[in-house]
């Protein structure tokens, strides 16, 4: 165990440093790093202040000698200044990632406690009205677009019932600020889930196994929560991981949709503004967030599925 955990820890940080490294060159390959980084673009400058600029983002050495400053600082935490305000880059993903995570994780909890159950039911009562209404959910939440699902709860329980708000966050956690991008987000998610589920879960029912439990008297609860939804784990597993990951990556539609101060909002601000410097900062940070959760993936499927080798 420790040498696989190890291993992957290993594996991980090689995968971030090639990151880092597709990043520093694609920063420098999108034009003049001076015009890029110098907020105002570099118009007026002379040749003496161009050069002093190029020497002060170390672009007067060669190629590996700049990686290896810009990587310090990266690991300093110092990802530069935002080229619109003059903030630091870090301190300003640092005041997103509270409203992102909270969405995700609320988001994520949601879409795992309905998509499973839902698949593992679906499954178990195949054939019955409650499979079809099960997988009707199902294609609904993956053909319909977010953007399509937000705007018609705004319509329906904003505009209509005034139930919940349009958009923000409110103050501490206002929940009723959360109903209507958790359920944009959650519900093709949930979707996802109870596909991935159903399919799992009826493979595993037509096992020899789980007719030997049967047959050696079993309880039918056991062998569908233990025994079958245990062994069906993987897929769903690997899909919440990813799921996870990319909800605290942003969300851009619901996000903005919602007027969401979250990371995927800022990271199209950042595109739109030709802001390197935050373009920089979000991706190192979305890389970040999906390498240490495959990280956690891998260590969790050693304890879900026990014929997992781990070497």
């Amino acid at each position: 165990m420790r040498k696989f955990l190890i291993r992957r820890f290993f594996s991980s940080i090689v995968a971030l440093l090639g990151v880092t490294i597709i990043v520093f060159v694609l920063s420098r390959q999108v034009g003049d790093p001076v015009a890029l980084l110098v907020s105002d673009g570099g118009y007026g400058l002379s040749d003496e202040a161009w050069a002093a600029q190029r020497a002060k983002l170390n672009l007067d050495k060669p190629i590996p000698i700049q990686y290896t400053l810009w990587l310090a600082d990266v690991l300093k935490g110092d990802l530069g200044h935002d080229l619109s305000d003059g903030y630091p880059v870090t301190r300003k993903i640092g005041e997103k990632i509270p409203n992102t995570l909270r969405l995700a994780i609320v988001s994520w909890i949601v879409a795992t406690c309905v998509g499973i159950p839902l698949g593992v039911i679906s499954a178990v009562k195949r054939g019955t009205f409650i499979d079809y209404l099960a997988r009707s959910f199902a294609v609904l939440g993956i053909t319909l677009p977010a953007f399509y699902v937000a705007i018609m709860g705004i319509l329906i329980f904003a505009v209509k019932f005034a139930w919940v708000p349009v958009a923000g966050t409110g103050e501490g956690f206002a929940w009723k600020h959360y109903v209507l991008p958790v359920m944009t987000l959650s519900w093709g998610a949930a979707a996802g889930y109870t596909r991935l589920t159903r399919s799992a879960m009826l493979e595993v029912l037509d096992s020899e196994y789980v007719r030997l439990a049967r047959a050696k008297g079993v309880s039918y609860r056991g062998v569908i929560w233990k025994h079958a939804l245990r062994n069906s784990l993987i897929v769903p597993f690997t899909v919440s991981a990813l799921l996870l990951a990319g909800f605290i990556t942003g969300t851009v539609i619901v996000e903005v949709v919602f007027a969401w101060p979250g990371l995927g909002r800022l990271a199209v601000e950042a595109v739109t503004n030709n802001n390197l410097n935050l373009v920089v900062g979000t991706t190192l940070m979305f890389a970040f967030v999906f390498v240490l959760i495959n990280f956690l993936v891998d260590i969790g499927y050693v304890f879900i599925d026990p014929r997992i080798r781990l070497n």
